[in-house]
């Protein structure tokens, strides 16, 4: 489906700025429809332009239904025109008469749309002293109850909220530098006037401030004055009781469009945590007010804690992993100096590089948040370290290189292939290339997509010897190569002279799902 920025390129000559209020628009508009009980469509005027003869051309560009009742649109209307017949159920013949008179239009009488009445209206969308789109408000009104106290007060809210849409200041370029997440109207609402005084609360925001630890109702109190008393930190209070004020029009309201004016927070009280947002109803300049969304997050912090405890564990368990096997290659390294027998030094050193191998990977995992390896930056610390403890004195200098980027595996794929590389590496380091040899080089190449990681070793040696058969090898290297291939990664090698000139490859398949 388009995106709503393909739409506005596809159907209007909108500036930038009036593309991205729309934008925001729409990523605030759950409230409204959520507050208003009802659905919103936002449509456009076609290539005639505002107020133009295209204005007739309407086009749906956004949809969005409400949380807080049933939809009267169950189907899609995005991209559909609103200039269809009354009976289509996304018409709304108020909305041209909007968009030309640039103020809220009514239906006076309950619409039947099946067996639902519903109640439209139409509201223009403001910016820049012009009306660049408008927004259709289709609400059930079968209901023949009078309106809760919930209700009425949510309906007030959103009242006051579209008369800021039709001025152009709602939605405000607010701040939300830490990501913090947005209450929706359900999870706590308390209603505020100008001043600061709670007016309604909802039951649900009654809980959340009873769990941070304040017994009695919220009416008729001071939001700023029952978050000091709650608050454990007073810089944070101070911070609240600042927002609150600017949002509720106890200060200059002339600020609270400023893209740094930040009006949602995370508090902490003694007993619980939630997450505050404050929404500034004005309109004409002044101010009526505020909605204030609270969530309680206190459950979702205590096991973001808990996860944050564990991965603290798991990353200290591999540090001190990673020192005890460097003990043990630093204990087995030092045996391998005094041994007097040159295949008991080679043993030994052999399991000093598988051991060190081993150890970087560890390292690696200490410094991860996710369990995942950076294959790259293994692979070239571990080239330079196994030319650096082979060569002996007088040997052929070997370089070892990396093309492409393997990536990122997590670590029970990464664990065996760094065994494996390090096995081939050495391998070619210590049996590929002939005394003296200039150039002598190895390269880790590696292509990779969604399904698999091919990863080549390559060098310019003197080749395989004669007869050479993998899976006939006794070698205690290959014999590890092989079997961390075929179980652990569940995939497959193959080594095989260069075809176009000396030296060996060494091609390993690895499937990634």
């Amino acid at each position: 489906m388009a995106t709503l920025t393909d739409l506005l390129a596809e159907h209007t000559t909108l500036s930038a700025a009036a593309a991205e209020h729309l934008q925001r628009l729409v990523a605030e508009w759950q409230l409204l429809a959520d507050l208003s009980f009802a659905d919103y469509l936002l449509a456009v005027p076609g290539e005639g332009g505002v107020g133009g003869p295209g204005t007739s051309g309407l086009v749906y560009v956004a949809q969005v239904r409400p949380n807080t009742a049933s939809t009267v649109f169950p189907r899609d209307e995005v991209g559909h025109r609103v200039d269809l017949p009354a009976s289509a159920q996304g018409a709304n013949p108020l909305m041209a008469a909007a968009l030309h008179s640039g103020v809220i239009e009514r239906e006076g009488i309950a619409t039947r749309f099946g067996n639902v009445l519903i109640e439209r209206t139409a509201i223009p969308v403001g910016f820049g002293g012009q009306v660049i789109a408008v927004l259709g408000r289709a609400g059930d009104a079968s209901d023949p109850r009078p309106p809760s106290p919930l209700e009425s007060a949510y309906r007030d809210a959103a009242e006051a909220l579209c008369r800021m849409v039709v001025e152009g200041t709602f939605p405000l370029d607010e701040a939300n530098t830490l990501g913090l997440s947005t209450p929706r109207a359900g999870d706590g609402f308390i209603r505020i006037e100008a001043g600061g005084t709670v007016t309604y609360a909802s039951p649900n925001a009654l809980s959340a401030v009873h769990r941070m630890g304040w017994t009695t109702d919220l009416g008729g109190s001071r939001v700023a004055d029952v978050l000091a008393a709650l608050l454990t930190d007073p810089f944070e209070s101070a911070d609240a009781a600042a927002m609150i004020a600017a949002a509720s029009g106890t200060v200059d309201a002339a600020r609270l469009p400023s893209p740094d004016m930040a009006l949602r927070m995370e508090l902490d009280a003694r007993r619980a945590t939630v997450l505050l947002r404050a929404v500034p109803l004005r309109s004409q300049g002044q101010s009526r007010g505020a909605v204030l969304l609270i969530r309680d997050v206190t459950e979702v912090r205590r096991r973001d804690l808990a996860l944050i405890s564990k991965d603290a564990t798991i990353r200290e368990i591999h540090h001190r992993v990673k020192n005890n096997l460097q003990s043990v290659s630093a204990l087995l390294r030092l045996q391998a100096r005094r041994s007097g027998n040159p295949e008991t030094t080679a043993a030994l050193g052999e399991a000093v590089r598988r051991v060190s191998s081993i150890a970087l990977v560890h390292e690696m995992l200490s410094g991860s948040v996710d369990e995942e390896v950076d294959l790259d930056t293994v692979v070239d610390r571990l080239g330079s370290s196994l030319v650096d403890v082979w060569l002996p004195d007088g040997g052929t200098r070997v370089a070892v290189r990396r093309e492409n980027r393997l990536g990122v595996l997590p670590a029970d794929l990464a664990m065996p292939l760094v065994m494996v590389l390090t096995e081939v590496i050495q391998n070619s380091i210590e049996h590929g290339f002939t005394a003296g040899q200039e150039g002598a080089e190895i390269v880790v190449g590696a292509v990779r997509d969604v399904r698999g990681l091919r990863v080549t070793v390559t060098d310019n040696g003197c080749g395989l010897p004669e007869g050479f058969d993998l899976a006939a090898s006794d070698r205690l290297g290959l014999q590890i190569v092989r079997t961390l291939v075929s179980n652990d990664l569940g995939g497959q090698i193959e080594i095989a002279p260069m075809r176009d000139r000396a030296g060996t490859r060494v091609r390993l398949d690895i499937p990634l799902h």
